[in-house]
């Protein structure tokens, strides 16, 4: 990853900026929310694989300041919600797009079922993810 950093240096333009934006693994919180009430159901098991990428992705970009290629001038974290109908939905879409990043235990899926089940008829349910955002500028020799 050092090296890929080294060639998006090599190839920025003077004073670019690279902006790394991803979301951080934190055993998201699973919601089920309406219009008059929300309601936290449960939280995401993280895999130890996408675990490791991060902290790798976070050892590159420590290298590659150090290194003196960028400058760290912003770095913030935010919410970025998924939402679906269903907790079914949500099961069928992350099955099949993040089986390999998180887990989501049959307890959690259980008291999400529960959950929706009992909320007003608009509730929906939705998976709070954290975002970090950070923005390094170029730095020239």
């Amino acid at each position: 990853m050092v090296h890929a950093l080294n060639e998006i240096h090599r190839t920025l333009i003077r004073d670019g900026c690279l902006i790394d934006l991803r979301p951080l693994l934190d055993r998201w919180p699973i919601e089920v929310i309406s219009r008059n009430e929300f309601r936290e159901a449960g939280r995401v098991t993280d895999l130890s694989e996408p675990l490791a990428d991060d902290d790798a992705a976070n050892q590159a970009i420590k290298e590659a300041e150090q290194r003196g290629w960028f400058l760290r001038e912003r770095e913030d974290t935010f919410p970025f919600f998924y939402y679906w109908d269903t907790p079914k939905e949500m099961q069928t879409y992350i099955d099949e797009t993040w089986d390999d990043v998180i887990r989501i235990e049959h307890p959690v899926w259980n008291d999400l079922r529960s959950a929706w089940a009992t909320a007003n008829a608009d509730a929906r349910v939705r998976l709070r993810l954290k975002l970090n955002m950070t923005l390094l500028r170029k730095q020239n020799p």
